[in-house]
């Protein structure tokens, strides 16, 4: 399909190689050729495009021997427009100016040509023959003779159109027909198939036969040599038997041996380890008196210092209390004497308010008091004389 764009009213068509484009205006062949590149106005163009590439047709249509079979044909025609002008003025293959779309169908139209003109042929050559001769050569006849009706139709030369080639892919008949034509060849095989199988049954059967006697062969020669390794059994255990109650009476004789060495050897070790002991004893003894006196002296030297020094501190200690208290005499009589000089001008409601106040000051925490009727009335006749007086 050839590109068109549009600008500014006119339109610009750019072809591909294998598009033939053909411009008329006004009546008149303006362009003409593959791969064209040019302006146009739409109003005025008439434009068509005629591919002339190599093209595949694939066709399958059906057909009947001469014996009345029906079989079905596939083949592959490959065609090619060789007179583009030609096919233009035969076929319309003019396309939309503003969409380059073909306005028809055209291939569409070659294709139901070549179809029919193709099954025309081979319905004719399948016509006179048999389907035994159709599945064996059939083929080839029919792409011969297709090929050659083809290449003699006068209307595909005069329409533009050449054909390239002409391929028969398979000719087949029905698949009940198709079955019962490969039942003799499948029994056939099948009879061979058997046959096979039953020489290699037979092949197999004596092949067991000879391993069955090969293996009863081995088990006699087997039976043969386990009774000699047997004999050679018994025969090398008492053979260890013996070596062995030899060995064991030398290993018990070096081990006695060797016991006895052990004992007195641990004998005098211990004789040596006890020596050794008493000596450390008596020297770790000697040493321990000797750290024993010089800490016993130490421990009196230190004893009669702290001794000292504790008379010492003791003396100065109790000469500043005795110091401190003297002090505090002094200023408690001081403090007496000054607080005897200032109460001794107050009237007595004043000091009893002092004395109330100083042990009210002194005395425990109370969290309350209760007042009977009795105290509260002699309380307050004592406070009413008291006014009075």
């Amino acid at each position: 399909m050839a590109d068109i764009t549009r600008r500014l009213g006119w339109r610009h068509l750019r072809g591909a190689p294998t598009a033939h484009v053909r411009h008329h205006r006004s009546g008149k062949l303006v362009h003409d050729g593959p791969g064209l590149s040019f302006w146009f106005r739409s109003l005025s163009a008439a434009l068509s495009e005629v591919p002339v590439d190599d093209r595949e047709l694939a066709m399958t249509f059906h057909a009947r021997t001469v014996d009345f079979q029906d079989v079905t044909v596939q083949a592959t025609v490959t065609y090619r427009i060789s007179d583009p002008a030609v096919a233009a003025a035969r076929l319309d293959f003019s396309i939309d100016p503003d969409t380059g779309v073909w306005r028809s169908a055209p291939l569409e139209q070659l294709a139901t040509l070549l179809t029919e003109t193709a099954q025309q042929h081979a319905l004719d050559v399948l016509a006179r023959t048999s389907l035994s001769s159709a599945l064996v050569d059939g083929v080839t006849a029919v792409r011969e003779r297709v090929a050659a009706g083809l290449a003699a139709e006068p209307r595909l030369p005069s329409t533009g159109l050449e054909i390239v080639a002409v391929r028969v892919v398979a000719l087949r008949p029905e698949p009940e027909v198709e079955r019962a034509l490969r039942t003799p060849a499948r029994e056939q095989i099948q009879q061979e198939a058997d046959r096979a199988t039953y020489e290699r049954r037979a092949v197999a059967v004596e092949r067991e036969r000879t391993i069955a006697e090969n293996e009863l062969a081995s088990k006699i020669e087997l039976a043969r040599r386990e009774e000699q390794l047997v004999e050679q059994r018994g025969t090398n255990t008492r053979r260890e038997a013996e070596e062995n109650a030899a060995a064991d009476k030398v290993r018990a004789e070096a081990e006695a041996s060797r016991s006895v060495r052990l004992a007195e050897a641990e004998a005098t070790r211990a004789v040596k380890l006890a020596e050794a002991e008493a000596s450390k004893q008596v020297r770790l003894g000697d040493a321990e008196a000797q750290r024993t006196e010089r800490l016993a002296q130490a421990e009196a030297a230190r004893t009669v210092r702290l001794a000292e020094a504790e008379a010492a501190r003791s003396v100065q200690l109790a000469r500043a209390e005795a110091e401190a208290a003297r002090e505090v005499g002094e200023a408690r009589a001081q403090a007496q004497a000054a607080w005897l000089r200032v109460h001794g001008d107050v009237d007595v409601a004043t000091l009893h308010a002092l004395t109330g106040t100083r042990l009210a000051e002194n005395l425990p925490h109370i969290d309350s008091v209760t007042i009977s009727p009795d105290v509260l009335t002699g309380l307050l006749s004592r406070l009413g004389g008291g006014e009075r007086e």
